[in-house]
């Protein structure tokens, strides 16, 4: 890849020398043009590798003036997912190529062109790119100018529009062969979504999202967005999800391609979520942008928590608020309430310790924390403060103070008191509540000590933190009876008229970042509400998942986890089963490290059954998307756990499926395939492994590779893994592929890590240390439960090193020898519990 640059350039004292960031490129020639004046060539170029920087010696001082700074260099098209690269597809006719794209976020643009390569060194960007002429090249830009190139008739120059004063991170260009379809937002945006060759068609659904987007954001920060046009591109070879490039946003192929037939609803609003996502960014991240990547988490958490707003918009019906708490809020909880967790805001130095920022902490906990704070502002004046930060450093950087400062300004609360205890400390407070009844009045007392995934919080000092607590009772469930700013350890509260027979439940909706501990007698008085539906999805949703918390931390038993599961038998919602089955799932996993796994399954299978039934096997006239993840879930839970009559039923469509009789809709696909895997042989995998090579579409390819880990004999364990690393999975897969077998069984766990460590150069070259190594290892040895584990995979990452994923690993050892606690402590009286439920059924 041969390349031109020339830069204005501002010479603010004497020197002679420039330093520049730069990777994986060799200048050729370098000068420097002051404004009026001779050109100045540079004699020496000095790579600092390490540091990803170059040094150009000039033979004589450039005086302080402008000019131009000229580089002629070669770069490496590389295939690394990052800075510019190869992605590889197969045309319809099924010839491989290869199309050139850039990943530049958070330190890569030095490998396309040497430039000062950081968020805060704004420029604005002129980029002409000469291209074979039956190719496509975006940029950021529209196209101005598009015009032969004298040495050679097959090739074309395209010329961009300058863009705005921008950040190098957000500078994009793609060249290769793509459809695209394309209309205007109702505020004149011209939007495209390019897709491969050929599924135009698999656009629509995403164009559709977006120009619904550009004026909902428009109307939200009331700043219109600030380019001519915004392209969407699905890419083939993806490391992230998507990236927010101004104007030219680039997605994986599974983030952006809908197939009306062969998409299920959970992609589909998986696309809207990303695509709502990426749009926020155009004003929040690239208009305005973070002054350092210290900052990442408001560039992250904003977009995440904001994505939901703009998808609740779109699409009411998916009710994405309460699956936002199962989805981020209590992964972010898991996560911070671990001693290797970190504060929101981390001090990023060497760029290289960036990628590991990109975690759920950023992302989901940023998220919360701003779902939070946008609660506890109102809307109205959360709107106005976010239109005065936008405004006001429109093309420039913040940092999370001009923030703070803005919504303070419009809503007059202590916005930067009460948010600096949640981004610059970590983890969350645990609430220990307790009541008296006073006459008519309902007396509460409140204490707050920093929740532990350990238990109870030991050290000297424990962290405080500023709290909006909201409370509500029986009488009206869905909105708060009082709401409080508990600034200190401990606070009693008067609720006025509150009869004895009422329930008090903190943390309406789920809103607060906080764990809740109820008195016996409070819990009490809450569960019926579950059994009857009378306390909000959400508010069951939250209640469940805080004791499950409090039971891995062995605070609570175990068992009294268990029977408050038990009273979900007449539960509709999806997201609320979502979360149960997730948490139900983390205990399998533990006891599969005992010998009475089976007695866990015939719990889930109790507990699934009622709603397994009631829903069927075909959507019913009248279901919309909510159902059809519900059923989605509900029969691959009980497929997994060996249900008798799911079994026998998914075996049977599965064969009409692969015979062509009657092919499975979208939604049904996942949970048959992994239970036809999971209580199958080697044909089984065989016919899966068929099916994959024939999909056309890459969410089919990666619904299939996600769950072959189901799997259970040695050697089809083994067939698995050897198929994640070859050809016919794409890098950014082979991760999921891995850590479907490490979640698959007992046998998966441990043959996924020594697969891990036997390839562990090709696996580590691959990703180069980004998130994915990080993703990688989380998924493969999270599971163990055993303490001589956790010596074994640190000593492991002691000789073989992965810088970016350091604290990954420190997290993972730690929620291994967690895990190895919680099994000590409970299996026992957990195995009594099953065996003596299974002697006498409860009644329902």
């Amino acid at each position: 890849m041969k390349s031109k640059g020339s830069e204005l350039s501002k010479v603010r004292q004497a020197t002679n020398q420039i330093v520049m960031n730069c990777a994986d490129i060799d200048i050729i020639t370098a000068s420097y043009v002051p404004e009026g004046d001779e050109e100045i060539h540079a004699t020496g170029f000095n790579y600092q590798n390490e540091d990803e920087k170059v040094t150009l010696s000039f033979p004589s001082t450039l005086q302080p003036g402008t000019g131009t700074l000229k580089i002629d260099f070669v770069g490496e098209l590389n295939d690394k997912m990052k800075g510019f690269y190869r992605s590889k597809y197969t045309t319809p006719s099924g010839e491989v190529r290869y199309a050139a794209v850039t990943q530049f976020e958070a330190t890569d643009a030095r490998r396309a062109f040497p430039c000062w390569d950081e968020p805060a060194i704004k420029a604005t960007f002129d980029i002409s790119l000469v291209v074979p002429k039956d190719r496509v090249a975006l940029s950021n830009m529209n196209v101005i100018d598009r015009k032969p190139y004298p040495d050679d008739e097959n090739v074309v120059e395209v010329k961009f529009a300058r863009t705005p004063v921008m950040s190098t991170y957000l500078v994009a260009f793609v060249v290769g062969e793509y459809d695209f379809v394309e209309t205007r937002s109702k505020d004149g945006v011209c939007v495209r979504v390019y897709t491969p060759v050929g599924k135009a068609e698999q656009g629509k659904f995403a164009l559709e999202v977006a120009a619904k987007t550009l004026p909902f954001y428009k109307d939200y920060f009331n700043v219109p967005y600030p380019l001519p046009k915004i392209d969407l591109i699905a890419i083939a070879d993806f490391a992230a999800g998507a990236m927010e490039n101004w104007g030219l946003v680039t997605y994986r192929e599974t983030a952006l391609l809908i197939d009306p037939k062969n998409s299920c609803s959970s992609s589909r609003q998986w696309v809207a979520l990303v695509v709502g996502h990426e749009l926020a960014h155009q004003w929040f991240g690239n208009l305005v942008t973070m002054e350092w990547w210290t900052h990442l988490w408001l560039n992250e958490g904003f977009a995440s928590w904001i994505e939901y707003l703009c998808v609740d918009h779109c699409f009411p019906e998916y009710d994405i608020w309460t699956q936002f708490v199962s989805a981020d809020y209590t992964r972010a909880q898991e996560l911070d309430a671990l001693d290797n967790s970190h504060p929101i805001e981390v001090s990023v130095g060497h760029p290289s310790e960036v990628d590991e920022i990109f975690d759920a902490i950023s992302y989901s906990k940023g998220a919360s924390v701003i779902r939070m704070l946008h609660d506890y502002i109102g809307d109205k004046d959360f709107k106005k403060g976010m239109n005065m930060y936008l405004t006001k450093f429109q093309q420039k950087n913040a940092a999370t103070e001009d923030l703070w400062e803005s919504l303070e300004n419009a809503s007059g609360k202590p916005i930067a008191a009460v948010m600096n205890t949640w981004t610059k400390q970590m983890g969350f407070p645990l609430i220990y509540v307790e009541a008296e009844q006073v006459e008519d009045d309902r007396l509460l007392r409140l204490s707050q000590k920093k929740f532990c995934a350990s238990g109870p919080y030991v050290g000297e000092d424990c962290p405080q933190w500023m709290v909006p607590i909201t409370i509500s009772t029986s009488e009206d469930s869905s909105h708060a009876k009082m709401k409080i700013l508990m600034d200190k350890p401990e606070m009693n509260i008067v609720l006025k008229d509150v009869k004895p027979d009422q329930w008090v439940k903190l943390n309406l909706g789920t809103v607060g970042f906080y764990r809740t501990q109820y008195s016996s007698a409070m819990l009490e008085s809450l569960l019926p509400g579950i059994r009857d539906l009378s306390l909000p999805p959400v508010d069951r949703l939250g209640l469940q998942n805080d004791l499950f918390s409090l039971a891995r931390a062995g605070i609570i038993s175990t068992v009294e986890v268990l029977k408050v599961m038990e009273a979900f038998v007449n539960e509709p919602n999806y997201t609320v089963w979502s979360d149960l089955s997730c948490n139900l799932g983390i205990l399998s996993t533990l006891l599969s490290h005992t010998d009475f796994y089976e007695e866990i399954q015939e719990f889930v299978k109790d507990v699934f059954s009622p709603i397994g039934e009631r829903l069927g096997w075909d959507p019913k006239p009248g279901e919309g998307h909510l159902d059809a993840l519900l059923r989605g879930l509900v029969l691959g839970k009980l497929g997994k756990a060996g249900h008798k009559a799911t079994l026998e039923e998914a075996r049977r469509r599965f064969k009409d499926h692969v015979e062509g009789k009657q092919i499975l809709s979208a939604d049904l696909r996942s949970p048959v395939y992994l239970t036809v895997l999971k209580h199958g042989d080697g044909t089984t995998l065989d016919i899966m492994l068929k099916l994959h090579k024939q999909a056309d579409m890459q969410e089919e390819k990666n619904r299939i590779e996600r769950v072959l880990g189901a799997t259970l004999s040695p050697e089809l364990i083994q067939k698995v893994l050897t198929f994640a690393l070859s050809e016919e999975v794409r890098p950014q897969d082979t991760v999921s592929v891995i850590g479907g077998v490490a979640g698959g069984s007992k046998h998966g766990r441990k043959a996924a890590w020594k697969f891990i460590k036997d390839n562990w150069e090709e696996l580590y070259n691959r990703y180069q240390g980004g998130f994915l190594i990080s993703r990688l290892i989380k998924l493969s040895v999270e599971g163990f439960a055993v303490d001589k584990m956790a010596g074994e995979v640190k000593a492991f990452f002691e000789s073989h090193p992965a810088p970016s994923a350091e604290r990954t690993i420190q997290q993972c050892c730690e929620n291994i020898l967690l895990n190895a606690a919680w099994l000590k402590r409970d299996a026992e009286s957990i195995h009594q519990y099953l065996l003596q439920r299974k002697a006498s059924p409860p009644t329902a």
